[in-house]
């Protein structure tokens, strides 16, 4: 049972955000997405492959690299008020890392500006690992640093992959049953979809170092929403509500 006004409120607060992420996208997003869907049509099948390999391996290396520094899991007795402002903390430190190197890599031009991938998906990786760890749950199991890509990808993907990795994560003790491995051609694809334009006008010199700055903060804050709404939902899913 919800145990104090804070967990009623941080319930409610979570449907809000479901709303949300439920909402159809605005046209412009999906003209944009449409664009998108046909310019990697055109791509050959070959590079996709390549991108898709590197991306996935890169991903793969953080993940065993941020599994072995992470702190292990936080006392289980914290109340769910103390897990949130410990998040926000690690939010807060973890989103000025991604600005001072999107502002670094930004005024770097085109070089630099392309060494911004890596490095903030790094950076993103790392975050979730902590909101995990915060929250109780144990990233040593395969299963959950699988759970921390469906949240990454819920994070960062179109209107119809957002329903279909939220139904994912909602249902997760039957879904992980039925995963093997991420799709990473679909993962990676959705998240270079997402930043692609705006990562482009990062490679501007000079411009670019106040592109890269506001956008590793927007999307910081977007990972972070993300992650503490799904960690309180799997929270709080499991305790029964005064209704």
């Amino acid at each position: 049972m919800m145990t104090n006004n804070y967990e009623m409120k941080a319930y409610q607060e979570v449907q809000a955000w479901r709303i949300k992420v439920m909402k159809r996208s605005g046209m412009a997003n999906r003209f944009t997405k449409k664009a998108q869907n046909k310019i990697n049509s055109w791509i050959p099948e070959q590079v996709h492959k390549i991108v898709t390999d590197s991306i996935k391996n890169m991903v793969k290396a953080t993940l065993a690299g941020s599994n072995m520094m992470t702190k292990k899991l936080i006392s289980t007795d914290m109340i769910l008020e103390e897990r949130d402002k410990l998040l926000e903390e690690k939010h807060t430190s973890y989103r000025k890392t991604a600005v001072i190197e999107g502002a670094g890599t930004g005024a770097g031009g085109l070089l630099l500006g392309a060494a911004d991938f890596p490095l903030l998906l790094s950076i993103k990786i790392k975050f979730l690992f902590e909101a995990a760890a915060i929250y109780g749950f144990d990233t040593s199991k395969y299963d959950e640093r699988l759970f921390l890509l469906y949240v990454f990808q819920l994070a960062f993907s179109s209107e119809e992959k957002r329903r279909e990795t939220l139904f994912i994560i909602e249902n997760w003790d039957e879904q992980k049953e039925k995963l093997v491995d991420m799709d990473w051609r679909v993962f990676q694809q959705e998240y270079r979809d997402h930043i692609d334009l705006i990562k482009i006008f990062q490679l501007i010199p000079g411009f670019g170092a106040i592109v890269g700055a506001y956008a590793n903060h927007n999307l910081m804050d977007r990972l972070a929403e993300t992650a503490l709404n799904v960690y309180r939902m799997r929270i709080l899913d499991e305790r029964p509500r005064n209704d």
